[in-house]
């Protein structure tokens, strides 16, 4: 099967993480320039023709995917690529949809999520969340907005958040607001002091905000691989580790013993 990396292009903020998995994949990075629909069958414009995809790992969200069945104005999307998805003539990752477990409000059902499918109790704890459509819990994230962080359920790459030991008095005000008049549409959680880890800056070392993200393969059996991206927070003191808001990348390495000697 054929498999390409569908990204928005060289504008993106992750495009350099979209490039880095492409290579390590040993497929295509392409934008939706490159491929075009025809008779339902996805296929890429090459030197040599076309060339039909079977899989696409899309980085792209759903309403610019296919400009025939979503947003019409979307300039990075693939015309007709929902009707071969439709027809069973491409797979695409992460499936259309998808994204409905990415609200964070979500965040605060996983506990009961792993005791429903799996049957078992969380490893891990999970950080208090409150749903700010519920009036005692509004209640007492509004008189406690200068100690929480606030996050739009639906936004992604720290976007319409707010940290509230970093905020100003006017961005206080802005967020209670929003608060008061869309209350489902925000989480309050409390602020968690991320680990740090040295950047060079400048000629510098310079401590900086750091998170892990890991990665699960799942095929017959789940794999975390070992290691992952931690994302770090380039500006001083800031929590917010997305590439959208100036964050960077750094490896992780995992260190092992075996036959009484360390590996990298």
């Amino acid at each position: 099967p054929q498999a390409v990396l569908l990204t928005t292009g060289i504008y993106n903020s992750a495009y350099y993480e979209h490039f880095f998995l492409a290579k390590q994949l040993g497929i295509e990075l392409v934008e939706g320039s490159d491929l075009v629909v025809e008779n339902d069958i996805v296929y890429k414009e090459t030197t040599s023709g076309l060339e039909r995809v079977d899989i696409i790992y899309r980085r792209i969200d759903d309403e610019d995917l296919d400009p025939e069945a979503f947003r019409s104005d979307s300039e990075v999307g693939v015309p007709g690529l929902m009707r071969a998805y439709h027809q069973g003539n491409v797979t695409i990752l992460n499936g259309v949809g998808i994204g409905a477990a990415d609200d964070k409000a979500i965040y605060a059902y996983v506990p009961e999520m792993i005791r429903y499918y799996l049957n078992e109790e969380p490893i891990l704890k999970n950080v208090t969340t409150y749903f700010l459509r519920d009036s005692e819990q509004r209640d007492y994230v509004l008189k406690n907005l200068e100690k929480l962080v606030i996050k739009n359920v639906g936004s992604s790459g720290g976007d319409d958040m707010m940290i509230g030991p970093n905020a100003s008095e006017e961005e206080l005000t802005t967020f209670r607001q929003k608060i008061q008049e869309n209350p489902s549409e925000y989480i309050a959680q409390p602020t968690i002091e991320l680990s740090r880890a040295p950047a060079l800056q400048e000629g510098e070392f310079r401590p900086r905000h750091i998170d892990l993200r890991i990665f699960a393969m799942k095929g017959k059996e789940i794999n975390v691989l070992p290691g992952g991206l931690s994302r770090v927070a380039l500006k001083e003191d800031n929590l917010v580790v997305n590439s959208s808001q100036g964050g960077g990348f750094k490896d992780i390495w995992i260190i092992t013993a075996e036959g009484g000697k360390d590996d990298a």
